[in-house]
């Protein structure tokens, strides 16, 4: 049985060219599919992000995206991140290390958040049965250093490895009370810091899948909002995907079935469509 991630993201963007480019040219993500209303980008084989053209606009204040975190599958590739930011003058707005991860942080041209990182191995997030998470400057030049082990002739920067994915989500969201009653009693994550303002969340002991906070304004955004349209979640099987169906249905809360899946929305009304 697979374990339950978070899967495609989906952004609704006024200039479809120049979005796809800095993904592309700055993130290191190759073209699927693109046309004049879609760019569909991954790396290896999978969609990892959806790009909309919309004629919406930007909202201050409104709930929706904060960042999507794009998990590399070693510290080299993150290294080689970072090498490739410098070498493209790239802005960063932060990098750190959570103990359970080392992240880079930047935003596209748009605005949307956006976080690079690798997890260290998961026996040395725990520190008696405890999970061990903090926010401490990254050593920059200790993550440099995986660069020495690359020979100069294979040294080109050749954009994001397969077995890249989106690790997790992080969302601006009206209330955290409303927000961790539906995520943990509707879809079934276990919460695993509630911080006042903000919450992490996650499935089968990962350190978060979605993380929810308040930081951005309490308003649900209007429904031509640029940023977030939805991101997938996909569950381990049909049965806990058919359980969370019921719930919703139960609760009241609306939920579709579509060609892909199940869509639904949380209380701050960011789109969730759950798959398996």
């Amino acid at each position: 049985m697979q374990a339950s991630t978070i899967g495609t993201v989906f952004l609704k963007v006024h200039d479809l060219e120049l979005m796809s480019r800095f993904y592309q040219d700055i993130i290191g993500l190759h073209v699927r599919h693109e046309d004049d209303a879609i760019a569909v980008l991954g790396a290896g084989d999978d969609d990892l992000l959806v790009l909309q053209a919309s004629d919406g606009a930007h909202y201050p204040g409104v709930t929706g995206l904060y960042h999507f975190a794009l998990l590399l599958p070693t510290r080299l590739a993150l290294a080689r991140s970072l090498q490739h930011f410098i070498h493209m003058r790239t802005r960063l707005q932060g990098a750190s290390d959570h103990l359970v991860s080392e992240a880079l942080y930047l935003a596209d041209p748009e605005g949307n958040g956006i976080e690079i990182y690798w997890d260290r191995p998961r026996e040395t997030w725990f520190r008696a049965g405890e999970l061990q998470m903090d926010t401490v400057p990254l050593d920059i030049q200790d993550l440099i250093n995986e660069l020495a082990v690359i020979p100069p002739e294979e040294d080109v920067w050749t954009g994001l490895p397969a077995g890249t994915t989106v690790g997790h989500i992080h969302l601006h969201v009206a209330s955290i009370q409303e927000s961790e009653h539906f995520y943990r009693e509707i879809l079934g994550l276990d919460v695993l810091f509630n911080i006042g303002s903000a919450l992490f969340m996650s499935y089968e002991g990962y350190h978060h899948h979605i993380g929810a906070n308040v930081w951005g304004g309490r308003n649900v955004p209007p429904s031509d909002a640029l940023g977030l349209d939805k991101f997938v979640l996909r569950l381990a099987d049909a049965d806990q995907r058919n359980t969370i169906v019921d719930r919703l249905i139960t609760a009241q809360i609306p939920v579709d079935k579509t060609d892909d899946g199940y869509l639904t929305h949380d209380p701050s009304n960011n789109a969730i469509l759950l798959v398996a």
